[in-house]
């Protein structure tokens, strides 16, 4: 059965999948039932509704036109049972387990040969809570769509009807007046070359990052929990958005986790790679619609309010000039590359990321709508960003409710205690709170 081309920067997430660079998506997401559950009956309900989601029947099937491209097929071994287990948390005293045992889960690569998901029931949590984990191929779709995907999953609501499902990818309308084809041609030729010219102007010289790391199939994951009514009280007294206060709590958790780690602050800014969805503005077949900004961090102010305003004025500057602008729209360039190239490249250049940037920090949206699964409500969801080739570390954030919970995942060979780096997130963001006050 035929199935729908991935898009150039969907093969690209393919080519930098390794056993040290697993490259899917993760979320863990924390419900609070009212009764104990039977975790083997909600298991049997997920698979339920997975088999009813097309894409995640879908398999990646090379093809001989374009040479190294591919395209979703239905797997006609299809048993949404196999990509679902249950587990019990030890009674064995650890600090976290949730995220110890997540960890260990989300550091093994999926299976290049099945639908690229799998999802695992936690429990043992305090209170009777339970846990699902999801993990979700960066090829298979972007951040955006990968919440599309659990909506799916999770209990049906009148609200929920407007929110977008996964969908076999369409292709975008293209106009038959050739003149307007050439128009088009010549239009993207020069995007791509100002986005090029871009990523070599802000290629940095060696030494690379202050937080590179060795190759290592190893993860350790925590998890941070911030109150959004503090968020709120920033940007009343400072300006700026909510994600702009995330960016400056983060930097400002940064700097001190790297001074006490014994590395220098007050040199040059830490860089982020920060992803924007362009599903907005772009009609592309792509199940990967982004682009992404290169924001300066700036870790060498002691002040928090004046990090802030530079992380303020340095993502106005790139909203101003657009997500085809800039280095940091290497998705939008790498959506451009025909699939042989990145079959050839693409493994090369996404171990020379570190001459772009230090980490990965993006911000997925999530509905404002309460969400549940077999009646249990949502109470915590930490996403969970791959980490880029010889990235220390990668964070990712979600608003729900009236929280902002911070995934951060690190490369255990680089990280061994990620309890530093959380309190630093939390010393990071009351430092700023208070003044706001």
């Amino acid at each position: 059965m035929a199935g729908h081309q991935l898009s150039g920067l969907d093969v690209a997430f393919l080519c930098l999948e390794g056993e040290t660079s697993p490259m899917h998506m993760g979320a863990v997401v924390v419900f609070q039932p009212e009764a104990p559950v039977d975790p083997a009956r909600l298991a049997a309900l997920l698979a339920e509704r997975a088999a009813k989601i097309p894409r995640l029947r879908q398999r990646v099937t090379p093809t001989l036109f374009p040479p190294g491209g591919a395209a979703w097929t239905e797997d006609p071994d299809f048993d949404p049972g196999a990509h679902i287990r249950v587990h019990r948390l030890g009674e064995f005293y650890e600090e976290d387990p949730l995220a110890s045992y997540a960890a260990e889960w989300i550091e093994k690569p999926l299976d290049l040969d099945r639908p690229l998901w799998e999802l695992r029931v936690v429990t043992g949590l305090p209170d009777g809570r339970f846990a699902l984990l999801l993990k979700l191929h960066h090829a298979f779709t972007d951040g955006a769509g990968a919440f599309a995907v659990a909506v799916g999953l999770l209990d049906e609501l009148p609200g929920a009807r407007a929110i977008p499902r996964p969908s076999a990818p369409s292709a975008a309308p293209r106009s038959r007046n050739p003149f307007d084809l050439i128009k088009g041609v010549i239009s993207e030729a020069g995007e791509n070359a100002v986005i090029a010219s871009a990523i070599l102007r802000a290629a940095r010289p060696f030494p690379v990052s202050p937080l590179a790391a060795p190759a290592s199939p190893s993860r350790r994951l925590s998890f941070v929990r911030l109150d959004l009514g503090d968020v709120r009280q920033v940007r009343r007294a400072h300006g700026g958005t909510a994600n702009d206060v995330i960016l400056a709590v983060l930097a400002g958790a940064l700097r001190e986790w790297m001074a006490n780690q014994g590395r220098r602050v007050d040199g040059r800014p830490l860089r982020a790679l920060i992803p924007v969805s362009t599903r907005l503005r772009d009609g592309g077949s792509g199940a990967n619609q982004l682009s992404a900004y290169l924001c300066e961090l700036p870790v060498h102010l002691e002040d928090p309010v004046q990090r802030l305003r530079e992380v303020r004025a340095a993502m106005n500057r790139h909203k101003a000039a657009g997500p085809l602008a800039g280095a940091g729209a290497v998705p939008v360039l790498a959506g451009r590359i025909p699939p042989q190239v990145h079959r050839l490249a693409t493994r090369f250049a996404g171990h020379a990321a570190g001459l772009l940037f230090d980490t990965v920090i993006t911000n997925v949206p999530l509905p404002k709508l309460p969400l549940t699964l077999d009646g249990s409500p949502l109470r915590e969801v930490y996403p969970l960003v791959p980490l880029a080739p010889r990235n220390a570390l990668g964070i990712a954030a979600a608003v729900y409710h009236d929280s902002v919970h911070i995934g951060l995942q690190v490369n255990g060979a680089a990280v061994t205690d990620t309890g530093s780096l959380r309190d630093a997130v939390v010393k990071s963001a009351a430092a700023l709170y208070e003044q706001s006050l």
